[in-house]
């Protein structure tokens, strides 16, 4: 395969910590913090170590675990100040921001970041922050439709000189945004991801997103979702489909048996009131779509230790073993691996000096074999 033809190399996020409890929610110990200082120092790491996102997470008020957050728009901000190369993802919700007036935060972050400022659209699980803050409460489809126009809204004041649109949702009328996002080559507006798992997600995925979001998912999991969306993406017209981000909680030690111990002691420290409540409220929400395939609707009490499914990614073992795992999954299209830890600072210094070349060495292998997503089925 000729150099200008080779696939891009994999790219890698990391779930910041700026909600307490880490990313298991377990009373092991977790050397990782969610105030500023210690994130500053991550994303400085993280850029040097092989990462080229960061998403900020969104909690609004206390649950399942998390006492205690920072918002995630003025958090990224303050994170992409801090740093150089690495892009930010800020998590936000639809109903609770007006899109026309995220569209303007996001165009001020883009240049006073140069350009590298992207948004996670997150419809939303957890009700009672909505009735808490007095937000109306709509069911699971309805959410995911506000979503869509939510995305159509963003991209069309990004792109257009007057922006239009009129839908059960939202509605604009000759909005004009100055200045627009930076335009940057491949780039025709900041990055919208979003995910889930359900019917809905994976039409919005395929019809609306730049990036689709997959939960922690094993290899036919993850090759289903990809088939799906890109079908979506096919029906929709779309010359440029999405790309594909998977979730994956990394256990990386020098030895399988160690990497495998510390899985058991995530587990058996596990917040058992903690994790049952998020449970039973995530759950709920799954069950509320109309064929039942929503998301976390079949996650065991020991998935949910890691609430997005993390530990089903499998990414725990040795750096060759974990390698392997991930050239396989850009095998089936995965462009981003979306990484949690237990011990942030050090783990991400880890992967960087110990699994990352693995992962390279052997994407050279593939990308030599095999067209990036020939593994797709």
């Amino acid at each position: 395969m000729a150099d200008d033809a080779r696939p891009a190399p994999l790219e890698f996020a990391y779930w910041v910590p700026n909600v307490s409890g880490g990313l298991v929610t377990s009373t092991i110990e977790q050397r990782t913090d969610w105030g500023f200082d210690y994130n500053k120092k991550l994303a400085q790491t993280a850029e040097k170590n092989g990462f080229s996102y960061a998403l900020s997470q969104v909690r609004y008020m206390a649950s399942y675990g998390a006492d205690h957050q920072h918002e995630p728009t003025s958090f990224s901000l303050a994170l992409l100040l801090a740093t150089e190369r690495l892009k930010l993802i800020a998590a936000v919700h639809p109903g609770l921001w007006q899109p026309a007036v995220l569209a303007k935060w996001v165009a001020t972050a883009d240049h006073l970041s140069n350009g590298r400022i992207a948004v996670n659209v997150v419809s939303g699980w957890f009700k009672q922050e909505f009735i808490a803050m007095g937000e109306p409460w709509l069911e699971h489809d309805e959410r995911y439709r506000r979503a869509a126009e939510f995305m159509q809204v963003l991209r069309e004041i990004w792109t257009k000189d007057e922006a239009n649109f009129s839908g059960d949702f939202y509605r604009v009328h000759d909005f004009s945004l100055k200045p627009k996002p930076l335009q940057l080559p491949g780039r025709p507006h900041p990055e919208i991801f979003q995910g889930g798992n359900s019917t809905a997600a994976r039409y919005n995925g395929g019809y609306y997103a730049d990036w689709y979001f997959s939960n922690g998912k094993d290899y036919d999991g993850f090759s289903e979702q990809v088939t799906e969306v890109l079908a979506h993406a096919r029906d929709a017209g779309r010359t440029t489909p999405p790309k594909f981000a998977l979730n994956g909680f990394m256990i990386a030690r020098d030895s399988a048996e160690e990497a495998r111990e510390t899985l058991r002691e995530i587990i058996a420290k596990a917040d058992r009131a903690a994790v049952e409540g998020f449970r039973d409220a995530v759950q709920q929400a799954g069950a509320s779509t109309r064929d039942k395939r929503g998301m976390w609707a079949d996650s065991t009490f020991e998935d949910l230790v890691q609430y997005n499914d993390g530990f089903r990614t499998k990414l725990i073992g040795t750096p060759e073993q974990i390698a392997d795992r991930a050239i396989e999954y850009k095998r089936r299209g995965a462009s981003l691996l979306l990484l949690g830890f237990l011990h942030f600072q050090e783990e991400v210094e880890y992967f960087g000096k110990h699994v990352l070349p693995i992962i390279r060495e052997k994407e050279a292998e593939l990308d030599e074999k095999e067209p990036v997503g020939a593994g797709v089925r």
